[in-house]
Parts: C-alpha cells; structure tokens; sequence
C-alpha cells in the first residue's frame, strides 16, 4: 500500500502536456492552426524555471495526405520554438518566440499563452487537394537538449525532470473550392 502511494506521488510531481483540441481552419489566404494544450511542468520544472533556468517548447505540426496503395504523401512540417524564462529583476516570466517577447506576472499566466495556439498560417490555400482526405498532427514538448548539461544529465534518469507530451491526431478533408 506504501508502494502504491509513492508511485502516486511520485506520478503527481512529473510533468505532462495534454492536447485538448485542434482545428485546421481554411482562410483567405491559407490555413491556420489552433490548438490547446493543458501544460503542467511538475514542481521540480517549476522551480528550475523561477530560480532563472530558461525552459524550451517546440510545437510540432504535421500534415500527410493518406494513399491506399503507396505511401503517404508528406504535405507539411511546420515547427515554432518558444523560450520561457524568469527575470528576478522585473519579477516577471519572459516568453519569447522568434522576435517577439511577452512578460507575464505568473508561471501560469505564461504556460496558459504557451499552450494556447490561434490562427498559426501553416499552408497556402493551394497547398491541398479539393476533397481528399488527411491526416494532422500537433504536439507541444518540452526541449530537454536546450536544458544546461546538468540538467540534461540529470533528466534522463530523474522523473521530476521529464514532461510527458502526447500527440493529438486527426482527419482533415480539404473542403471543396469552386474556381
């Protein structure tokens, strides 16, 4: 019984990332994703984070087009990197993505704008085929190459150190355009 309650322990301080939904949305222009994702870092991560460790996110997206007889069609990857960091000047976590920066007041605050993707252009409107069917992908996950060598040392055997990221997949089928 002892066991059990550790392992349960142990289970609530590791880390997850759970995709919640995703859409491909047709635009004028192209397509855009949103996705929402619940991100829990564990107490550990979380401590790292406020005592200035900066933490790396890569948002993965992929699209394949199914065949019956060959191979899927690979149609796109697209990625986006995220850094978050705490600044014990400001007092304020920093969240930077390509060359925009955004600061927030809390962890939370900053984890709920990291997992909240709107309207991201993935494709152009061309890009796919009238009717035929895909299939998506989406991921958020913690960089754990981009964590300072201890900490990559450490995360490999350490479980408060590991993030749990699912992939969240679903089928597409690109709408019918009239010329």
């Amino acid at each position: 019984m002892l066991a059990l309650l550790l392992l349960t322990a142990v289970a609530a301080q590791a880390g997850s990332i759970e995709p919640k939904r995703a859409a491909l949305t047709p635009g004028e222009d192209g397509y855009t994703l949103s996705a929402e994702f619940a991100v829990d870092l564990g107490n550990r991560l979380e401590d790292a984070v406020a005592r200035g460790v900066p933490l790396y996110f890569n948002l993965e997206f992929v699209l394949v087009r199914s065949r019956k007889y060959w191979v899927n069609e690979h149609v796109i990857t697209r990625s986006l990197a995220y850094r978050l960091a705490y600044s014990s000047l400001t007092r304020q976590y920093r969240l930077t993505t390509g060359s925009l920066h955004q600061n927030f007041g809390s962890l939370e605050e900053a984890l709920r704008v990291v997992g909240r993707i709107g309207a991201l252009p993935v494709l152009e409107r061309d890009a796919l085929k009238n009717g035929e069917h895909y299939e998506a992908a989406v991921r958020l996950a913690l960089d754990r190459s981009q964590l300072p060598k201890p900490f990559q040392v450490d995360a490999i055997m350490d479980r408060d150190l590991q993030v749990d990221a699912k992939v969240l997949r679903w089928q597409f089928v690109a709408p019918l355009v009239s010329p």
